[in-house]
C-alpha cells in the first residue's frame, strides 16, 4: 500500500495579500484586528511572566479582574496607553511604541 504524502504548508502572507489587494477597507479591518490581538497577547504574556492571576494584576493596577480579562481578549479594542503603562509597571516590563512603514500591496 502506498503511503499518503502530507500536503505541504504554504506561507499565508502571499495569499492574504492577494485576497486583500483589491479591498483597502477590509485590509484596514484585518490590520486593526491583528494589532488588537497582538496587544491582548502581550498583556496576557506579561501577566503570566509575572506569575499573576487576573485578580492579582487588577489589584496592582487599580481595576477589576473583569477589566483585565477584557484587555486579554483579542476582540477588545479599547486598550489605552495609560492602562498598558500601569500593567507594564506592575509586571516588570517597559513599553516600547514604534511606528513602522506599512507593507505595500500592489
Amino acid at each position: 500500500m502506498k503511503k499518503r504524502e502530507r500536503p505541504s504548508l504554504v506561507d499565508a502572507h502571499p495569499l492574504m495579500d492577494e485576497w486583500l489587494r483589491g479591498d483597502p477597507e477590509f485590509r484596514a479591518l484585518v490590520e486593526e484586528a491583528r494589532v488588537t490581538a497582538q496587544v491582548a497577547r502581550l498583556v496576557f504574556e506579561a501577566r503570566h511572566a509575572a506569575g499573576l492571576t487576573q485578580r492579582q494584576l487588577a489589584d496592582l493596577v487599580g481595576t477589576t479582574q473583569s477589566v483585565i480579562a477584557r484587555l486579554e481578549s483579542d476582540d477588545y479594542d479599547g486598550h489605552s496607553l495609560a492602562m498598558l503603562r500601569r500593567i507594564a509597571d506592575a509586571t516588570g516590563f517597559a513599553i516600547e511604541v514604534r511606528l513602522v512603514p506599512r507593507r505595500r500591496t500592489a
